[in-house]
Formats: structure tokens, C-alpha cells, sequence
């Protein structure tokens, strides 16, 4: 049966939108903890709402996402092999070495930050394993550096996203050079949504402090370069070839996914969020529950566009 959800050229389906949404939010985190930590230094402390947002959340959505991925594959239990045979032809595999990576770096990049909690459950729980906080002073001296290799690979991270669907060549939409872009700013798009919800909602919130202001200083920048990538995007299939023509067509010329993209993409994530802060919205808690929300959902339906209108046409 064919369907919006369910068609003949369909290769990966809505757990890979969900995958490809938890790991942009996980990236556009980082990136945001790290650029208040290097132009607001005296904010980016383990302290910090955004800071502690990133400790609990930019892992778990990375293993969460990896989770859904393995489960999704026809044969989950054989992932492993791709834990350990890498093959730089492949642009999972790429994936797969950059994931261990970014792990790597994250937990000990957030141990440092948070030396002296780690300290602390280390004497409560474990008291003779003096290793840890001998390993974490030893450390302290590289942070600067680890820091901006964290930055690097949490860019690297939010574009590989776009990467792994514009390797799929046979599909016009999908094999386009701006992707990687357009979902790594929509990740820290995502990112700040995140954060900024956390603030508002979180425990001892505050909308006042000096990294919300932070926040707010990135949130309309980030949305109009995600519309002029997502212009961009759009102009380059209207430019192309014959393949391209018909995936634009076949995207936004009408039907389920084009009332999608207007409607849920460009209406609720894009419009509606700069047209409340154009109000002087974003001022309250519930100001930030409906702008954060709506461009929180506004990047999880464009995951969904990208994914399924761009399987619609094949070369």
C-alpha cells in the first residue's frame, strides 16, 4: 500500500528522522556550551544551566539515538562488527568512528568541567580508586585544547547528520552539498531550544541569568540562517538537472508533504517563533515554553521532510 509514510523507494524510515533529531540536539548543545565557555567564560562554570544541560542531556540523546539505530537495523545484534572493522569507504562506518570519538572526549571533557562533583561521588562511592581525580589533575593543564576539539567534533557530529542522507546518491533531494549544513544549524537551533527550555522549566530556573540572555542573542540569528539554507537548498534543486526538478516537484508541488514542509517546517518552526520574539515575546515562561517548543518541533518535522520527501524521487 502506498502512502505518505510507506512508499517503493523507501530506504530508512521514522526511527532515522528521530536518530538524526536526538544527535543534532546532542551536537548543537555542545557547541553552545563551549561558545559560552570561550566568549563568557565567567558564565560556562559547573554552575552553568546550559553547562549542567549538556552533562545530562548531550549524552543521553547520543545513546538514545544509537540505540534507536541499532534496534532499527534488520539484524541489531551484528552491530558490534561495526564497532570495531572500520572502513573509510563507508559512511557509516565514518559515523561510527566519530561517535566513539565525540564520547570519548565528551565524558572527559564534562569530568573535567565537573571535577570537584566527580571528585566528591568518587570519595563516597568508590574511596580507594584515587586514580580518577589524579587522571582528571593531570588533565586539567589540556582542557583548553580538549575544549576546542570537543568544538570541532560536536561540529562534525551535527553535519554528519546531513552527510549520512546525502550519501544516498540515487536520490536527487538527498544529494545535495548544503544538507550538512542546513542540519547542523538546525541542530543548534534545536540545541537552544533545549536549553532555554530547561532554564525556564528546570530546577531553580531563572530566564534572567546572563547565559539566557546568551541564548537569546543566538536564537534569531540561527533561525534566519536556517531559512536562507533552507532557500538555498531549494534553489539549487530548481537549478538542477532533470532528477532535481522532479524531487522539487515532487516535495512542494502539492500534496501531504508539501502542506508538511508549509505548514509544520516553515509555519511553526520558523514563523511562529520569530514572529513572538518580533512581539517582544520570550520575556516569560510560557513565551519560552511556545517559542522553544515550536522550534523544537519545527526541526524534528524538518528531519521527517528531509527524510521522507527526499525518498520520493529516485535518479
Amino acid at each position: 500500500m502506498t502512502s505518505a509514510f510507506h512508499f517503493d523507494s523507501l530506504v530508512w524510515d521514522w526511527p532515522i528522522a528521530i536518530y538524526l533529531f536526538l544527535i543534532g540536539i546532542s551536537a548543537g548543545l555542545v557547541t553552545l556550551a563551549i561558545l559560552l565557555r570561550r566568549y563568557h567564560p565567567e558564565e560556562g562554570t559547573a554552575s552553568s544551566r546550559i553547562m549542567l544541560t549538556t552533562l545530562f542531556v548531550a549524552p543521553t540523546t547520543v545513546m538514545l539515538g544509537l540505540v534507536i539505530l541499532i534496534f532499527h537495523l534488520a539484524r541489531p545484534w551484528t552491530f558490534w562488527k561495526l564497532m570495531f572493522h572500520y572502513s573509510m569507504t563507508s559512511v557509516m562506518s565514518m559515523g561510527v568512528m566519530l561517535f566513539q570519538v565525540y564520547m570519548v572526549v565528551l565524558v572527559v571533557w564534562l569530568a573535567l568541567i565537573f571535577r570537584d562533583q566527580v571528585g566528591a561521588l568518587q570519595q563516597r562511592w568508590l574511596p580507594r580508586l584515587v586514580i580518577v581525580p589524579k587522571l582528571l589533575a593531570r588533565l586539567l593543564p589540556l582542557l583548553r585544547p580538549l575544549e576546542t576539539l570537543m568544538l570541532v567534533l560536536a561540529v562534525l557530529l551535527g553535519a554528519y547528520t546531513g552527510f549520512l542522507l546525502s550519501a544516498l546518491k540515487s536520490y536527487p533531494m538527498l544529494n545535495n552539498p548544503l544538507l550538512p549544513a542546513l542540519f547542523l544549524f538546525s541542530g543548534v537551533s534545536s540545541g537552544i531550544a533545549v536549553a532555554l527550555l530547561v532554564a525556564a522549566f528546570g530546577p531553580k530556573s531563572d530566564i534572567h541569568s546572563r547565559e539566557v540572555h546568551f541564548l537569546h542573542r543566538l536564537e534569531t540569528p540561527v533561525v534566519w540562517l536556517e531559512i536562507f539554507l533552507l532557500a538555498a537548498f531549494f534553489v539549487g534543486l530548481a537549478l538542477g538537472d532533470d532528477g532535481k526538478l522532479r524531487a522539487l516537484s515532487a516535495a512542494l508541488g502539492g500534496g501531504f508533504w508539501a502542506w508538511w514542509f508549509w505548514l509544520g517546517v516553515v509555519g511553526l518552526g520558523l514563523i511562529i517563533p520569530l514572529l513572538l520574539k518580533a512581539l517582544g515575546w520570550g520575556k516569560a515562561n510560557l513565551h519560552i515554553l511556545l517559542i522553544s517548543g515550536s522550534s523544537l518541533c519545527g526541526v524534528l518535522l524538518l528531519r521527517y521532510f528531509i527524510l521522507y520527501a527526499g525518498q520520493m524521487t529516485v535518479a
